[in-house]
């Protein structure tokens, strides 16, 4: 437990002292998804996206993992950093994809990802999960490959659709 509390705490650093050199923008996102971890699991949760220009953007998120885990329900609470990265100039199609580098962390693994991102509002990303310790979901050990499929919606848009 305290390995996860020192890399949230570690990335809250990190984004706490990029956010703060500059004057940054921030929008709000709720957040609806799917993550394979040696289990389906449907996520809901909200992130923060900061930015200064359009080639570097920055995410901060929390959601919930909620799926069936050795034939129980189960839940759990994720935290994730993201890095979207695009460097084309002056050219608006080829800003419609972001490399997405980041890291997500449950209270039973940690995992570094990349994918891609479409407009920030579609990800794809996979990578590999270290599990913390000998945690185990309902029995079941949370390690290995890990896939995520997001849909990222700016609270803007909720708001502008129900006027």
């Amino acid at each position: 437990m305290m390995n996860f509390r020192s890399a949230v705490t570690v990335l809250f650093i990190f984004f706490l002292g990029i956010v703060t050199k500059a004057q940054y923008t921030m929008h709000k996102m709720v957040t609806v998804g799917y993550t394979y971890q040696n289990q389906s699991f449907g996520e809901l949760g909200g992130k923060l996206l900061f930015l200064k220009n359009d080639d570097v953007i920055y995410r901060l998120g929390a959601s919930a993992l909620i799926g069936s885990a050795g034939s129980k329900f189960a839940i759990m609470p994720k935290l994730q950093a993201d890095v979207l990265l695009n460097f084309e100039k002056n050219v608006d199609f080829y800003h419609s994809y972001y490399l997405l580098i980041g890291a997500e962390g449950t209270n039973k693994y940690i995992a570094p990802k990349i994918g891609v991102t479409l407009f920030g509002l579609l990800d794809l990303a996979g990578g590999y999960a270290f599990p913390i310790g000998e945690a185990r979901l309902n029995g079941k050990e949370l390690k290995g490959l890990n896939v995520n499929l997001t849909l990222n919606i700016p609270t803007v848009f909720i708001h502008d659709m129900f006027k």
